[in-house]
């Protein structure tokens, strides 16, 4: 939460947020755990709490390995905007623009979008242990794919998050400012 934070005060300032919610994909934990998260960052509430999908070549029930290439089918971290809506191969979509060059500056080239998909559910853990998997997208259940891109498009905050050295210590996003205190 503390570096979606920080990279979020940044890109309030920078980016042109038009909505103040912030959206936290842990891949911290495995698939079968609830790990997407929205906040409302003027009243601090969490408004949602549910599953999400990763790649499948970032791995099985924990997403490990992340790519910003094309045809990886891996997930790509960072800090993302949310874009408008679609109708797609994936049904109702929302675009996003990855933030961060070297980590995910090439979502919009690789088609990475949020969407809803019938491997995202309670029924699929149970069956095999995990989520299914997507091509490097931060695919939703078919249940609340709807409702979570209608909070959540427009110009809001999205953070994809796992504790990977490479990103951890590249990201401009987190980077300490010299002439700022730490969160």
């Amino acid at each position: 939460y503390e570096k979606a934070l920080m990279g979020f005060k940044r890109i309030a300032t920078g980016e042109g947020i038009r909505k103040h919610l912030l959206t936290i994909v842990d891949f911290s934990r495995p698939s079968s755990e609830k790990r997407l998260f929205i906040i409302d960052m003027n009243t601090g509430k969490l408004l949602l709490h549910t599953y999400v999908a990763h790649g499948r070549n970032s791995g099985e029930k924990w997403a490990s390995r992340f790519s910003n290439g094309s045809s990886s089918h891996q997930s790509s971290l960072g800090f993302y905007l949310t874009g408008g809506t679609y109708e797609g191969g994936n049904g109702y979509s929302l675009r996003l623009k990855g933030l961060e060059a070297g980590f995910n500056d090439r979502a919009e080239s690789r088609a990475i979008v949020m969407h809803g998909a019938p491997y995202v559910s309670e029924s699929v853990i149970r069956s095999t242990g995990r989520l299914g998997r997507s091509w490097g997208c931060p695919a939703v259940s078919q249940k609340e794919h709807k409702q979570i891109i209608d909070l959540i498009k427009g110009g809001s905050c999205l953070f994809i998050y796992a504790p990977e050295k490479k990103y951890l210590t590249g990201s401009q996003f987190l980077k300490e400012s010299k002439s700022s205190a730490p969160i």
